[in-house]
């Protein structure tokens, strides 16, 4: 192991996450709040101790970076950004503790959106700000970035990129991964601008438009307002708010060969259509479970509620117009399982992704055929290409891990006093990376009240899920310290 190189490029993620806070710095000072000195402070810390890893060991770094290595460069990148991240929330009198800032950081470099913040709207503009920033940078991931603009990881960053990005296998963008980084940073900051300059003109002002368009570009969910989106009362920005969290859920790749001028390719690839027709489909059933209980009058109320919300939990963003722990069981059901489900691999949502679930369905078909017909020769083919049996395997292998996991996570939360209900919900939504859950962790209520040890065990549940599991997990098996 090359821990001095591994030292290099975490001290390269440490120095950024610094840089990233002057333009939080900058409205901190705009608007005179108790923001600037706790930004200023840890912008300079950040900045000056990352710089002194960074340049004290890249003279360390290896031509190339194994598996092993890349996975552990992943984990200690995220883990850093996290601890640096919270430094400013730290050093401000918003936050009653180190855990809560932790908590807080994590959340948004992993666009989770769970939040500790019970008055929102009495922290300092200059560290919602950089609240928001921690999820634009973590929505496209850290990694990605330093591979797009580090030279020093040009070299054999493929390694990082697979670890750090899940995107699909079939829709590589260019043979070289910092090229390939580049692109999907382009359409990211599209996205971004676009989003901008239309919720500037919905009404918003410009720093609620700015905070919530990073917030919402990386599915992340934090918002400036206690009442998340239903603050604004307005169907217009629901509606644009929607669109982009479900431009968020797909595929960056895709976007990509689209604006390069390839519409069809989001409609030709089998991930993308199973997930618009599930997010259709549950649209649907919520919209016209709303309608027929009265809970709206008018089905276009009802149609809008439903998918505004319904959006928000599978795209993992977080935001709400509404309470929906008041609406029906049907619909919360229909949500629960939404939140299981995530985005398309290669976007910027969480859960255990839409490919996942696809050949997990076809392989358990193709189980099933061979029991009526023994000697058939059954193949998973996804976009019309088969899927080889070790990528099914790792995909079970997945799905078994990720649900022990759960698992585990919500006996635990229940064991520290969460009731059940809270506690495998507030488990679900921190390993799915989705924010809001149900019980006393709802779209209404917060983490704040949370004991410190259920904080720190979520917190831990934030990472295993947007690191995909095995960059965390792998510290734990004792094969990995062996040379």
């Amino acid at each position: 192991m090359h821990w001095r190189a591994m030292l290099s490029f975490t001290g390269a993620i440490i120095a950024a996450v610094g840089l990233f806070m002057f333009p939080a710095l900058l409205c901190s000072l705009y608007y005179k709040d108790t923001g600037s000195m706790p930004l200023l402070i840890s912008m300079v810390c950040s900045t000056f101790l990352g710089s002194f890893l960074y340049l004290g060991w890249r003279k360390h770094a290896p031509e190339t970076v194994t598996s092993r290595e890349a996975m552990a460069i992943v984990a200690l990148c995220w883990i850093s950004a996290g601890l640096f991240g919270a430094m400013p929330f730290y050093l401000n009198e918003a936050f009653d503790s180190f855990t809560d800032a932790l908590f807080e950081s994590i959340s948004g470099f992993t666009t989770t959106g769970s939040s500790v913040l019970v008055d929102i709207e009495a922290v300092a503009p200059g560290l919602l700000f950089w609240r928001s920033m921690t999820q634009w940078l973590g929505g496209m991931g850290i990694i990605v970035l330093s591979v797009a603009v580090l030279p020093i990881l040009g070299v054999g960053g493929m390694h990082l990129y697979r670890a750090e990005f899940s995107g699909g296998r079939q829709d590589r963008i260019k043979p070289r991964v910092r090229a390939a980084a580049l692109s999907l940073w382009k359409v990211y900051i599209l996205f971004t601008v676009l989003l901008a300059i239309l919720l500037l003109l919905g009404g918003m002002n410009l720093f609620d438009a700015l905070c919530h368009t990073l917030s919402t570009v990386a599915t992340g969910g934090y918002s400036t307002k206690n009442l998340s989106m239903g603050h604004f009362q307005s169907a217009y920005l629901s509606i644009v708010v929607t669109v982009f969290m479900f431009l968020g859920a797909v595929n960056f790749a895709l976007h990509y060969q689209a604006l390069r001028g390839d519409p069809l390719a989001l409609w030709r690839n089998s991930e993308a259509r199973f997930f618009l027709i599930l997010v259709l489909a549950a649209i649907l059933i919520i919209a016209l479970t709303l309608w027929a209980t009265q809970t709206y009058v008018s089905f276009l109320d009802a149609l809008l509620a439903g998918a505004f919300n319904l959006v928000s939990i599978i795209t993992t963003t977080g935001f709400a117009t509404t309470d929906f722990e008041t609406w029906p069981s049907l619909t919360k059901g229909v949500l629960l399982l939404a939140m299981f489900v995530g985005g398309c691999a290669g976007s910027t949502a969480g859960g255990v992704k839409c490919m996942r679930i696809q050949l997990m369905c076809k392989h358990i078909f193709s189980e099933c055929f061979r029991v009526i017909h023994p000697h058939a020769v059954v193949q998973v083919k996804m976009s019309g290409k088969v899927v080889e049996e070790n990528v099914l395997a790792e995909v079970c292998g997945f799905l078994g891990l990720f649900a022990v996991l759960y698992v585990a996570a919500s006996l635990l939360l229940a064991a520290m006093g969460l009731d059940m209900v809270t506690a495998f919900s507030a488990s679900i939504a921190a390993m799915g990376n989705i924010g809001p859950g149900f019980g006393s962790v709802g779209p209404a209520e917060n983490f704040a009240h949370l004991p410190a040890a259920a904080k720190w065990l979520l917190s831990w549940c934030m990472l295993l899920g947007r690191l995909e599991l095995y960059a965390l997990i792998i510290f734990l098996i004792p094969e990995f310290w062996k040379k």
